[in-house]
């Protein structure tokens, strides 16, 4: 399961997203088409020598048969010809080396002035057989193929790439899907730009499969919709909260939606501040690279995940981070720290997070990537999604910007978010417009 990172998009706006989830698909709706097109439904066009290597077979086995003795048969392995070739070529080229090498043994008989019917009846069935199990297979294929290039087409369709600039931000992005053949799950990202800055939701939805697909992509709507309206953070954290809600209470027929939630971290990064402000609700930390240091991000007071509001009753508080030029910001759901080596251990992303040299976020992603994978064993357990952000050098007003002080930073330390003294910016209660 290798997830390369895509690199795509139009115009001075590309996307940068996994470059292995740009270049596979590609290459699978390649495939694919070429599939639909074939009558045959072959699995793959053959090369042309290796549509004469049946034929040439026929060919030498007749050759060698007809100056034999009479008590030497070997037209009879000219049975084998058409199964070998329903292994790789279309019902089209094995109907075609079927009657060739009926017309090989019917002429071999007719040389040696003999008659096999039971050897020539073999021939017929056998190629027969392998002709239509070649036709329902290749049939059965296109099927599958169809199916997976329209699910490919709604995953990407509920899961867009992120762009690949944002204001002075630069991004980069990676989906591991733990379900075969999956391109996405229960995590989730999105990415909006307001008139002051970007805002930016990273989260994970209880559960696997389908329905947790489908509570990303309300998640997601959702959160493109309110991120451009609600006024502050914690105001959208509310929002978001209140739909999942409303969303577990219509969805009656399902117990799966009556216990749905979602841990995910909402982001602001101000156009004009060199600060990040996020609202917490029960997500991992995202981890601030500086100077080959690794900073965990931790909230000061973390709310519940979104669609469990309502237990606590309680407030969403914003935390305000210091997040300056040419600083990375990484984000991860549990997938990533939850993954296990062969010994069972957990990956430790911020150890790992320090060895890497590289200097653009692509690159950054790409080794963390392989690296996670490799540990994994190339396989995780869970969904697994990773961001990388980096802020490029933008003036910034001095008395438009008032970031925390870091604490004298160390290897894996920890920061605390300071929170603004505005009870607006603190807290919203958890209801439409309040």
């Amino acid at each position: 399961m290798g997830i390369p990172l895509q690199l795509g998009g139009a115009g001075a706006e590309g996307f940068v997203e996994t470059e292995f989830r740009g270049r596979q698909l590609a290459r699978r709706k390649a495939v694919n088409f070429r599939l639909l097109a074939r009558p045959d439904g072959g699995s793959s066009q053959p090369h042309p020598a290796t549509t004469a290597v049946p034929f040439l077979l026929i060919l030498a086995i007749t050759l060698i048969d007809l100056p034999l003795p009479g008590s030497l048969h070997l037209g009879d392995l000219l049975i084998v010809v058409p199964v070998i070739t329903a292994w790789y070529a279309g019902a089209r080229l094995t109907g075609l080396v079927s009657v060739a090498s009926v017309v090989a043994l019917v002429a071999i008989y007719a040389v040696r002035e003999s008659v096999a019917p039971p050897q020539m009846a073999a021939l017929v069935v056998v190629s027969v057989f392998s002709t239509v199990a070649r036709y329902l297979t290749g049939r059965h294929q296109r099927e599958i193929m169809q199916v997976r290039t329209v699910s490919e087409a709604v995953q990407l369709a509920v899961l867009p790439p992120l762009p690949r600039r944002l204001g002075p931000l630069r991004l980069a992005s990676v989906y591991l899907a733990a379900e075969d053949e999956a391109h996405i799950g229960g995590d989730l990202y999105a990415a909006v730009r307001t008139p002051a800055g970007t805002r930016l939701i990273i989260g994970d939805v209880r559960g696997k499969g389908l329905t947790a697909v489908g509570d990303a992509a309300l998640l997601i709507g959702t959160f493109r919709d309110a991120a451009r309206r609600q006024g502050t953070l914690p105001e959208l954290a509310a929002y978001l909260d209140t739909s999942m809600r409303i969303n577990m209470t219509e969805d009656v027929e399902s117990e799966e939606a009556k216990e749905s939630f979602a841990t995910a971290t909402i982001f602001e990064f101000p156009d004009d501040e060199s600060v990040v402000r996020s609202v917490t609700c029960g997500h991992p930390p995202p981890l601030l690279l500086r100077a080959n240091e690794v900073v965990a991000l931790e909230a000061s007071r973390p709310s519940p995940p979104l669609g469990l509001g309502a237990l606590a009753k309680t407030f969403h508080h914003l935390d305000t981070f210091s997040f300056g030029a040419d600083e990375t910001l990484l984000l991860y759901t549990d997938g990533v720290i939850e993954a296990r080596n062969t010994c069972g251990a957990f990956y430790q992303l911020a150890e790992r997070l320090t060895t890497t040299d590289a200097d653009h976020p692509v690159a950054l992603l790409g080794e963390l990537r392989d690296d996670l994978l490799a540990y994994a064993g190339g396989r995780l357990g869970d969904d697994a999604a990773m961001i990388v952000i980096e802020r490029q050098s933008v003036k910034v007003d001095p008395e438009a910007t008032s970031p925390s002080p870091l604490s004298p930073l160390s290897p894996l330390s920890t920061q605390k978010g300071t929170r603004t003294t505005d009870p607006e910016v603190i807290a919203s209660r958890t209801e439409f417009g309040q």
